[in-house]
């Protein structure tokens, strides 16, 4: 998406008659003129296609707009009835696109939402010639103006080539009863010191390890990784997460070594089961702020299950202590809808 701040389409015909102070253009609807306005699925400024225009009814027409993204310059975005989720999703979508999104709304209320939505926003507001739409969207304009003046800092985006593995104190570990348990099972075996990144934040994520570890009690199984807790994110291979209850088979997630090396595997069944879980909590040595980065994760109560340590070597969760070291993955930053997002976000 853009990042020149948000602008002010006014609807209004081609009359002459100059434009309020701090509209940037004229939006003519279906009408055809020198200036922006709308031919079907094309949006056109003059004679010029500058983007496509979209009406969401339904999640068709969603998947329609997602499938425009990085394709044209402006989506411009109509619904017959309004609605955030859709145009969340597509924001979400459009942030590492160069396409922009125009929003018309009909409420002012509406400016507020689009305006700032996922804390980003649309890239312009199309509204009508109210006074009340447009002293919303103006101030809306100029909020955003402010806001993009003084910037946050936000966590880069997790990179899919190598894996930025940093060890994670353990700080305290907790039996919490009896919880739902993923077993991913892939259609690829693992390697020793390979496996799955979960956790209860995108934003830290441990290196859980697979089932390729011999044992006197149970054989080995390479294309096995007991994953944890349905709430849990999981990194997919496209760089997305999932929640652990989201996956089907024929996923592809993400495989990752102890050194951060990535590869595609496919799902190929999922075992839930009711089994006794461990709440495992972790302290990163320090944050953006200066301050350590407490987090958790909750994974089956059993010796197989083990995650991965710094030496490496692979160490069970039955058998971790205070004060070891685990590996994990900082700094995924803010999801929406499995989609990084440069917007700020706590996560308990």
């Amino acid at each position: 998406m853009g990042c020149d701040g948000m602008e002010v389409w006014l609807n209004r015909p081609d009359d002459g008659t100059e434009l309020p102070k701090g509209i940037d253009a004229r939006f003519t609807g279906s009408t055809p003129s020198a200036h922006m306005w709308r031919e079907g699925d094309r949006l056109m400024s003059d004679t010029n296609v500058v983007g496509a225009a979209l009406t969401v009814r339904d999640g068709e027409d969603q998947l329609t707009g997602l499938e425009t993204l990085g394709l044209v310059e402006w989506l411009l975005v109509e619904f017959t009835t309004w609605s955030m989720i859709p145009l969340e999703n597509l924001i979400a979508h459009a942030e590492h696109t160069p396409t922009k999104i125009a929003a018309v709304i009909t409420e002012p209320m509406q400016a507020q939402g689009a305006g700032f939505a996922l804390e980003h926003g649309v890239d312009a507001l199309v509204v009508m010639n109210t006074p009340s739409l447009i002293e919303a969207s103006l101030s809306v304009k100029a909020q955003r103006t402010a806001q993009e003046e003084d910037p946050l800092v936000f966590d880069e985006s997790i990179s899919l080539l190598t894996m930025d593995m940093k060890p994670a104190l353990v700080e305290s570990i907790e039996a919490v009863g009896i919880g739902e348990r993923y077993c991913l099972d892939f259609i690829s075996l693992f390697d020793a010191n390979e496996g799955v990144l979960v956790g209860s934040s995108a934003n830290a994520m441990v290196l859980v390890h697979s089932e390729t570890i011999p044992s006197s009690f149970v054989p080995t199984r390479p294309f096995r990784v007991n994953a944890g807790s349905p709430h849990s994110y999981i990194l997919m291979a496209d760089g997305r997460t999932k929640y652990l209850s989201e996956l089907v088979t024929g996923d592809e997630v993400a495989a990752v070594t102890a050194q951060g090396a990535t590869r595609s595997v496919v799902l190929g069944r999922l075992k839930i089961e009711q089994r006794p879980m461990l709440k495992i909590g972790l302290k990163h040595s320090v944050n953006k702020d200066g301050n350590p980065y407490r987090f958790h994760v909750f994974m089956q109560q059993a010796e197989t299950v083990r995650l991965v340590c710094p030496a490496p070597e692979a160490c069970s969760v039955t058998s971790l202590n205070e004060g070891q070291s685990v590996l994990t993955a900082i700094g995924g930053g803010a999801r929406h809808i499995g989609v990084h997002v440069s917007t700020s976000m706590e996560e308990r």
